[in-house]
Order: structure tokens, then C-alpha cells, then sequence
């Protein structure tokens, strides 16, 4: 891995974080394209780490006001939300078959379906939309919501499923607005990258890091910590006016053009 990698890898990981692509199905396609194996699932964690960082900059004042309050309703949602991801993630890494299954999708062998499918998810939440008049804010939010976005995320522990698209539109479905659906979002990521690295380490641990540079992993990090500022930015600005219809084209052509790779092409699959 080169220097420049490394910072085009971050650049991936921080736009697709926090937009709804799929930052884990994208790096594994980049990682495909490059041929990069030693080290790759260590690296990985640490730029999901660098975009916990970001999100924890932009909603540093939630945060705080969080921790120093803990015994309120956005914290117990944010708890109920995580446990159907902590549950299908435990699934997928210690029960047979579901990690074959799982590891078969970190290597990349269901990448095509799963970006078509967050392609579904998005078309799908953009034409569910509730009126105006009938969607709710943080304060009014239920622990059905918080419950269906979880319940969506659990979904986006696919490589290529995007988690954010994933629970903004878990959001949107349950009737929450667009601005508290992306809040609601981005909190969430929160625990879950946490608790993502936690299950990934052992394994990261296990693979080795092999003879990676440190000056590539500090920076893929910056990069991915600068652009997911950018990007959270973006989207809290951009969910309020656009549509999601963009994102969902994109990642269909981008799963139609995977799944040509895998059964006609074989250039990186």
C-alpha cells in the first residue's frame, strides 16, 4: 500500500460513512481493485475509527449533553436501537452457517447484491415518505422508531448495505423527520463504529498487520476524519432539500456493474 492509497482509501471511507453508499462495501471493492490483502482489515478499523472522531467533532455538544444526562429517553433509544445490530453481528461472527455466510461477504461475494439492495432502500424510503404534516421530531420520537431504525442497521452490517442509508430510512419509515432521521443516524454511528472495532480487532489481531506502513495508516485516518466532517456537513445541509434518488442510481449502476464482473468479466472478481 502506497501513501496515496492509503489517503484515497480514507477519502472513501469518510464521504461513503456518512453518505448512503456503503463506506465497508466500497473499501472492499477499492481493496480488490488494488490487490491489497496484508493488513487490510486493520486498516480498516482504523478508518472507521478517524469517522468516529469526525462525528464525534460535529455533535460534540450532543455528546457531552448525553453523557452528562444519561438517564433520558434519545439515550435509552440510541441503546434500544444498537442491540438488533450487537444481536445480528454476534450471529454473523460466532454462529454456524451465518459466518460463512458472513465471511463470504466481507470477501466480497455478495457486494453486488448488497448495493443494489441499499439502491432499494432508498428508492423505497423516498417514495414512503410521509407528509409533513405527520412526521415527528427527536423530542416526540417512540421506542417503535428506535426500534425500526435498529432493526434497519442490523441490515447494514452487510458490506455494501449502507448503514446510514440504512437507518435514515428505518427513520423515515417510522415517521421521524428528515433532519431528526439524519441525527438520529449519526449519533447511532457512534456505539455501533465502537462496537464494530470491538469485534473487529481480535480478528484484525489474528490476520497480523504485516509489514504496513504507519505513515499510510495515520494518512488514510486524517483523511477519512476530514472528509467525514465534510460529509456529515453535507448531508445535514443536503437531507433537508434533495431527495435520496441520487445515491440510490448510483449504487444500482454500481452493484449492476459488480455483478457483470462476477459472472461475465472476472476482472476483480
Amino acid at each position: 500500500m502506497t501513501i496515496w492509497i492509503a489517503m484515497l482509501l480514507g477519502l472513501v471511507q469518510g464521504l461513503c460513512e456518512f453518505l448512503p453508499v456503503s463506506s465497508s462495501g466500497h473499501l472492499i471493492l477499492l481493496q480488490r481493485m488494488f490487490g491489497i490483502e496484508e493488513g487490510a482489515l486493520f486498516f480498516t478499523v482504523m478508518l472507521h475509527l478517524a469517522t468516529l472522531v469526525a462525528v464525534l467533532i460535529v455533535y460534540r455538544r450532543m455528546v457531552w449533553r448525553l453523557l452528562c444526562h444519561p438517564f433520558q429517553k434519545t439515550v435509552l433509544y440510541l441503546i434500544v436501537a444498537i442491540v438488533p445490530t450487537v444481536l445480528v453481528a454476534l450471529l454473523f461472527k460466532a454462529v454456524p452457517p451465518f459466518d460463512a455466510f458472513y465471511e463470504a461477504a466481507e470477501s466480497g461475494t455478495y457486494l453486488g447484491v448488497c448495493f443494489l439492495l441499499t439502491g432499494c432502500i432508498l428508492v423505497g424510503c423516498d417514495l414512503l415518505r410521509r407528509p409533513r404534516s405527520r412526521v415527528r421530531n427527536l423530542r416526540r420520537m417512540r421506542a417503535q422508531d428506535a426500534l425500526a431504525v435498529g432493526a434497519m442497521q442490523a441490515v447494514g452490517v452487510l458490506p455494501g448495505v449502507s448503514r446510514s442509508g440504512s437507518t435514515i430510512a428505518g427513520a423515515l419509515f417510522a415517521g421521524l423527520d428528515r433532519r431528526t432521521a439524519a441525527d438520529f443516524s449519526f449519533l447511532l454511528s457512534i456505539p455501533s463504529i465502537i462496537g464494530g472495532a470491538v469485534l473487529e480487532i481480535p480478528g484484525a489481531l489474528r490476520e497480523g498487520v504485516g509489514e504496513i506502513d504507519w505513515l499510510c495508516v495515520a494518512a488514510g485516518m486524517l483523511v477519512a476524519g476530514v472528509t467525514g466532517y465534510l460529509a456529515i456537513r453535507w448531508m445535514l445541509a443536503a437531507i433537508k432539500r434533495r431527495s435520496l434518488w441520487g445515491f440510490a442510481v448510483y449504487v444500482g449502476l454500481l452493484g449492476t456493474a459488480i455483478l457483470v464482473d462476477q459472472f461475465f468479466t472476472h476482472i476483480f472478481f
